[in-house]
């Protein structure tokens, strides 16, 4: 018989990553029944990542805050607030960086068994 999974945000362990931001992975990929990645991002006022991409769909909704989303696949970027989602296909080069005064909080799919970040030159 399947069992009720349930994540509190608050018992996850936190990421850190460079520039102020963290991560806590909800759903880790490590079960057959639950292939993906999941988790939710805080970043500061400023705060932009790398180019990057990953070789698999990665899937962004906003959920706090404002944020300027690029993609190789669009020559303009994107304002996406609370709410908006954006869906990079597999190998797709984008990044993101936080507009306003507030953090910028997402909810991430990997939709993969493990996040796999592929960094790329400016």
């Amino acid at each position: 018989m399947a069992e009720l999974k349930v994540i509190h945000y608050d018992d996850v362990t936190v990421e850190e990553f460079p520039g102020g931001a963290h991560y806590r992975k909800l759903i880790t990929g490590e079960s057959d029944e639950m292939p993906v990645v999941t988790g939710i991002q805080v970043s500061p006022p400023g705060y932009a990542t790398p180019d990057h991409s990953h070789p698999y769909v990665e899937i962004v909704t906003v959920l706090e805050g404002k944020a300027e989303v690029w993609t190789e696949l669009c020559p303009e970027t994107v304002n996406l607030g609370p709410c908006g989602t954006v869906v990079f296909p597999a190998k797709t080069r984008h990044g993101f960086r936080v507009v306003g005064e507030k953090p910028l909080k997402t909810y991430g799919v990997h939709v993969s068994p493990n996040r796999i970040v592929e960094p790329h030159e400016n």
